[in-house]
């Protein structure tokens, strides 16, 4: 298909400290021994979406839109698809493409099912364990077909209390209101609005809070035009006044009762020629049997590790043995260790006497000694483990040095740290001071 691919795939996140570092960012994390990178790069392979741009190295504090601005000139597509680097899905981004194409829309975001997110019993076969809660969400409006996206709030602005007037939700009979759906951070962009977007509104530093809601409001504005309605002025900082805002919605939520919205997108008032300067913003729907995750949290990254080497291994790449775990033909077990369903063990790994392991991921060429359990965690590359040690709930970062003894419930252990013999620590952030 003849889209640009732009993957954002730079910076740290503060919600990843102290797992992500200077040396390794958000990108190069490892879900099931693989950076999250390449599942977005290999994703987008197979839907035949080849003409890529990378971005890494971008100022952390431009955020998503700074980091389109910056290599907005590279762009010569009529159409952008926008996908974060830290997306784990098996959702055909070629159908978002395609979508995008069909209703000629200026936007089109994916959304899909909000995750779950929480630790499973360690005896659970691979289904979602009760106890598991669902992350934040955003409020999404959508129009009876479920193709237009009419509203958006994201998580941040629901926690300022959203108030809608009692005429709005009056008028909203036709319109769908969503909490249990998530923005992937995937999007199909036409070119041209979204360079004019950026250049116009340069204080824009978000696409998913800043850039989609805009259009999304501007949209509802032009669809008043067509019924001579005057189009409202904006405030100094890109938003409508509340009185003018309601009138406006009060009437695009009234036209959802038509039998399509958008309709009156095919002629001007009075059936003259269209006014150019409305436009649709639509979504895509990814079915319920698809997997998508975003590795925007310790607990996602947890969470996706969990889940790729349990209920999606079908993204993993790998080919699981009969005891449904995944064992690398190097790896080495000593006597009566047990390795159970649901986890993996890494190339040159070396596992000594009468250790136990259950839904976790164990990285690359790491030595861990007798009387081990480590249980719900994430082990990364070249991790000493000594002997005794208890390991629950936790991400043990790459070289890091558990001596004899240590128990660690619920912790995050950075890159390089030494826990010293017979340390218990519970819900803590380990971690070398950054120079």
């Amino acid at each position: 298909m003849d889209f640009q691919v732009v993957v954002l795939a730079g910076g740290t996140s503060k919600n990843l400290v102290p797992i992500v570092s200077k040396e390794v960012p958000k990108a190069l994390l490892p879900v099931a021994n693989r950076p999250v990178l390449s599942y977005v790069l290999e994703l987008l392979e197979l839907n035949n979406l080849k003409d890529l741009i990378v971005v890494a190295a971008v100022p952390e504090d431009v955020g998503t839109a700074g980091a389109i601005r910056a290599i907005s000139h590279h762009l010569t597509a009529n159409d952008i698809l926008v996908v974060s680097g830290d997306i784990v899905s098996d959702v055909p981004p070629g159908a978002v493409a395609a979508a995008h194409r069909r209703h000629d829309a200026v936007v089109t975001a994916m959304l899909c099912s909000t995750p779950v997110s929480g630790p499973l019993e360690s005896g659970s076969s691979g289904g979602k364990d009760k106890t598991r809660k669902t992350g934040r969400y955003n409020l999404i409006g959508l129009d009876p077909t479920k193709q237009f996206l009419l509203y958006i709030a994201t998580g941040a602005e629901l926690e300022k209390d959203i108030r809608i007037q009692k005429s709005i939700l009056r008028a909203a009979g036709q319109m769908e209101i969503r909490a249990d759906l998530m923005d992937a951070h995937l999007y199909a962009f036409k070119r041209s609005v979204l360079q004019e977007v950026l250049y116009q509104k340069e204080t824009f530093h978000s696409l998913r809070r800043d850039v989609l809601p805009y259009l999304v409001r501007s949209q509802l504005r032009s669809e008043v035009l067509l019924n001579d309605v005057p189009q409202p002025e904006e405030n100094g900082n890109g938003k409508v006044g509340s009185q003018t805002n309601q009138l406006i919605q009060s009437q695009i939520l009234a036209n959802a009762s038509k039998p399509s919205f958008h309709q009156l997108y095919a002629v001007g008032p009075n059936g003259s020629d269209p006014v150019r300067r409305t436009h649709k913003c639509c979504v895509y729907i990814a079915s319920s049997n698809n997997y998508c995750a975003r590795l925007n949290s310790i607990q996602a990254f947890s969470d996706i590790n969990r889940d790729v080497i349990g209920e999606a291994r079908n993204l993993s790449g790998y080919s699981f043995s009969a005891q449904n775990n995944i064992i690398h033909p190097s790896a080495e077990l000593g006597s009566k260790t047990t390795v159970g369903p649901y986890c993996m063990l890494g190339e040159g790994s070396q596992m000594g006497d009468k250790c136990s392991v259950k839904r976790s991921v164990i990285g690359r060429h790491c030595r861990i000694g007798s009387n081990v359990k480590v249980v719900n965690s994430v082990v990364m590359n070249h991790v000493t483990i000594g002997d005794g040690c208890s390991i629950n709930g936790s991400v043990v970062c790459s070289n890091v040095q558990l001596q004899e003894r240590v128990v660690l419930k619920d912790c995050q252990v950075g890159a390089g740290f030494v826990v010293t013999a017979g340390s218990e620590c519970k819900g803590e952030a380990l971690a070398k001071k950054e120079k």
